[in-house]
């Protein structure tokens, strides 16, 4: 008798060790008076016209893992989160090597959580536009061939990619409807490179639709296919800072480890900034933009977003390569150790070009007395007056001729469109929902006439006007790096080609997150992630979203 009452004992512990949870369907709701409430925002950009996706089932998305999600229960959730949420890679490596963790743990935590948030209307944030279908097995594959040493590695780790980076298995859409079907591609060269290194692909990450420019003066972070991203410190009150809205956000509420954003001008700085977390946008040249869709040749890079600097300096590692299909990539030095020395960093005896107008925020200028006690030196100087003419001409002939090399090399060849007149056209069949804040920035591509010996006259100014911007302080006052806040400088910092590092530095008393960015030059990216790093450990002010 006390053998059988033994055997349904057991029976009864794996029966509800496998009991299955029952499925989280996700809904869309009425918004109309979420809209109407939103034309009272003091910023214009935030006076939505719709927030959810019309194009995106996330029911779709989340199809694939179903059955292995129905045996994760809420309980499995909450034991891993310590383990996981606001760490870092080594330590989320750590809890592996301990066994407390295993890399397909973590996905399933990931994915449970993504839901969790993202089908609660009340709470949803817009970050996720597709989910890599077979990361379960991946992660499971990366469980039995893990290396012996992984701690400083993004082996087994779930990332995003910004949704205009090619990946295969997933769309690359760029947030527009004429790419909705762009399935059928390779992977981008930076996606490569991150396979090789061990990464997992998690899925891809909402944006600013074609990368913002696309429509003029519409709020950051909105898609046709992806809705509207909100800012998880301040959902539907903050802005998500774009282009990178996505990727930005995911990382803040712990969506993925890390994620990858672009930069044309701003679009990795701002929604870092905007959402607390670190952000690079490094030297063009050091990462190829093979495979990523488009807006100039002559500005665009990918560049790591993440919770820390540790991690930024992982990931960056894990991306660089020479390309042989992007000349930018060539003659840079591909050997440098990103981690070489950096927990020994310190700011004692760094010379940081202060901009003296910027004193005038309360928080940089208590951030900088911070950085002068830890024994930096400050040398304040009024930044040469130049201006930035030309600037969305040298974008308007740069995506007029580099969308469609993209269109007709690395996107599936199932796609309709094969130049910027052609989405233009496709979407005015359904402005409503292809393009309900205009396409204003597209239409100025097709009338921009520039000649060609103009551009290359236009890029050559621009060029030289970033450079004196920034190396005529540097070279006089010998400079380590200039200090900005968020996205200002990075106009200049994009002509010029100047690497920069935004870091959280603190919150306004609204609660809205503002960053120190550093900004040196080029292929300094190394010196940058030092400096950085000594200044976070000496801040540590990020911290997590409320109710994330």
């Amino acid at each position: 008798m006390k053998k059988i009452v033994f055997i349904l004992g057991i029976i009864l512990i794996v029966i509800s060790c496998n009991k299955k949870e029952l499925p989280v369907v996700f809904t869309t709701y009425d918004e109309t008076s979420e809209i109407a409430e939103q034309q009272n925002h003091k910023i214009k950009r935030m006076q939505l016209k719709l927030i959810q996706s019309k194009y995106l089932d996330m029911n779709e998305v989340f199809k694939p893992f179903e059955e292995d999600l129905a045996y994760f229960s809420e309980k499995d959730y909450f034991n891993l989160e310590p383990y996981i949420i606001e760490k870092d890679i080594p330590s989320i490596q750590e809890s592996v090597e301990n066994g407390i963790l295993s890399y397909e743990k973590i996905v399933l935590f990931y994915l449970y959580r993504i839901r969790k948030y993202e089908s609660n209307n009340q709470l949803a944030l817009h970050t996720i536009i597709s989910l890599n279908p077979t990361i379960i097995s991946e992660a499971r594959e990366k469980d039995k061939n893990r290396p012996y040493d992984t701690s400083y590695s993004l082996y087994g780790l779930p990332i995003l990619l910004k949704d205009n980076i090619n990946t295969v298995g997933m769309p690359t859409t760029a947030g527009a409807f004429a790419l909705q079907g762009n399935i059928n591609t390779e992977d981008a060269f930076i996606v490569q490179k991150l396979k090789e290194k061990g990464a997992l692909i998690l899925g891809k990450a909402n944006l600013s639709e074609w990368a913002y420019f696309f429509c003029s003066g519409c709020p950051v972070g909105y898609s046709a296919v992806g809705g509207q991203t909100l800012n998880p410190y301040g959902r539907k009150i903050f802005e998500t800072g774009g282009s990178s809205a996505g990727s930005g956000v995911s990382v803040a509420a712990n969506f993925a480890v890390a994620a990858v954003g672009t930069e044309t001008s701003g679009s990795i700085l701002s929604p870092s900034s905007k959402n607390s977390v670190v952000g690079l946008k490094p030297t063009i040249g050091l990462l190829s933009r093979t495979g990523i869709v488009p807006i100039s040749s002559t500005l665009d890079t990918p560049g790591p977003m993440t919770k820390s600097v540790i991690d930024n300096a992982i990931f960056l590692a894990a991306m660089i390569g020479e390309d042989s299909e992007d000349n930018t990539t060539k003659n840079t030095d591909k050997n440098i150790d990103y981690l070489k020395n950096l927990t020994k960093s310190t700011l004692k005896g760094k010379r940081f070009g202060v901009i003296k107008q910027l004193l005038a925020d309360s928080i940089y200028l208590k951030t900088i007395a911070k950085i002068k006690r830890a024994g930096a030196e400050i040398i304040e100087f009024d930044p040469p007056k130049l201006k930035l003419e030309g600037f969305i001409t040298l974008l308007n002939i740069d995506m007029k001729y580099d969308l469609p090399n993209y269109l007709k090399k690395y996107a599936d060849k199932n796609i309709l469109v094969a130049s910027v007149e052609d989405v233009i056209n496709l979407n005015l069949q359904d402005s409503l929902k292809r393009a309900p804040y205009g396409q204003q920035l597209l239409e100025g591509i097709v009338a921009d006439s520039t000649s060609s010996l103009s551009f290359q006259k236009i890029k050559q100014n621009l060029h030289e006007n970033g450079v004196i911007f920034f190396s005529k302080p540097m070279d006089s006052l010998n400079l380590d790096a200039v200090l900005s806040i968020n996205n200002y400088h990075a106009g200049f910092a994009a002509v010029a080609k100047y690497p920069c590092l935004t870091i959280p530095m603190g919150y306004e008393d609204s609660g809205e997150p503002i960053s120190l960015t550093f900004i040196a030059k080029p292929f300094q990216e190394q010196k940058l992630l030092q400096m950085g790093y000594a200044f976070e450990q000496l801040t540590k002010v990020r911290k997590q979203p409320k109710g994330y």
